[in-house]
């Protein structure tokens, strides 16, 4: 059985009459990157504040390695924790090895790993000079090097690659894949879904505080049901392939010049290719799956639609 490192179980925040989160049963296992989806106000931050301990659930129960974020234990939990919040802000007129070497010290580590990590996010030749000089890109670098002091078991990411080129992104996922071979939990929240998807284990949707989804990438796939995109080349045919693939229950969705985008069931996927393949004039076929923006946007189209059922 997969260890859980983060559980909430029916955890609920409100502020009033606004549910900022509503009976979330959701679950972070050992060594996994849980990527949490959700548009402005869908309770993300919620969700990674109860896990800070920072704030408390009004309702169920939040376990952070088996432990209550805000009790006894907390700062202990704290140490086995790193965070990197949206904005990033620290002291402009520190250093960012001053920086690293604070919080460092709250860490309860040395100055040696601090200058590693500003090695490891290639902010060592900077290291001297005061944060007021950075860029956007090298105070997200800080971010994320803070956010690594002291080899933490869990990790809480919102928007990490904000302000990165993309270099420095393909070193950042790289370090992430690197993290979870090493069996670090991952939370991560991105707006920047296609960069996002080669990197994760599960994705987890929120609106208006509710989980709308949660799975790997297959399982969102069959929850959705949403068609192939079936791209296919040569010297054929529209109208002939059109009939050839209409019994399948496949729609043409776009011509232009040699190429045709059919959107076809994902359950006739071999017969389809299988009547492709026979048609005279076929040269070339992409099959593109369902991406991780568009399941999420289906998600989203629920909550969308239910919200007007409801008016």
């Amino acid at each position: 059985m997969t260890e859980s490192v983060v559980e909430f179980a029916g955890a609920g925040r409100r502020y009033g009459s606004v549910h900022a989160l509503e009976a979330l049963d959701l679950t972070v296992r050992r060594g996994e990157v849980l990527a949490l989806l959700g548009h402005n106000g869908a309770g993300k931050s919620t969700a990674m504040k109860l896990v800070l301990g920072v704030i408390a659930s009004t309702s169920g129960s939040v376990r952070v390695f088996g432990r209550d974020p805000r009790g006894a234990h907390s700062n202990d939990l704290r140490m086995q924790l790193g965070y990197l919040p949206e904005n990033v802000s620290f002291y402009d007129q520190l250093s960012g090895r001053e920086v690293m070497r604070y919080f460092a010290r709250l860490k309860r580590r040395g100055g040696g790993e601090a200058d590693q990590l500003l090695e490891r996010v290639g902010l060592m030749e900077a290291a001297n000079r005061r944060v007021r000089t950075y860029s956007k890109g090298m105070r997200q670098r800080l971010g994320v090097a803070q956010a690594l002091l002291g080899n933490p078991s869990l990790l809480l990411l919102d928007e990490p690659t904000v302000g990165l080129d993309p270099i420095a992104t393909q070193d950042f996922y790289g370090m992430l894949d690197e993290l979870r071979g090493r069996g670090v939990s991952i939370v991560l929240c991105s707006h920047v879904l296609p960069g996002v998807e080669a990197h994760i284990d599960r994705a987890a949707i929120l609106a208006e505080g509710r989980l709308r989804a949660v799975g790997t990438l297959d399982e969102l796939r069959r929850g959705a049901g949403l068609p192939l995109t079936i791209r296919v080349r040569g010297r054929m045919e529209g109208a002939d392939l059109e009939r050839r693939l209409a019994g399948e229950g496949v729609a043409l969705d776009s011509a232009d010049g040699g190429e045709l985008v059919f959107l076809a069931p994902p359950a006739a996927k071999l017969e389809t290719l299988r009547a492709l393949l026979a048609a005279p004039g076929v040269e070339d076929i992409d099959i593109d799956r369902p991406t991780l923006e568009s399941l999420y946007n289906y998600f989203e189209a629920g909550r969308a639609a239910e919200a007007e059922g409801s008016q």
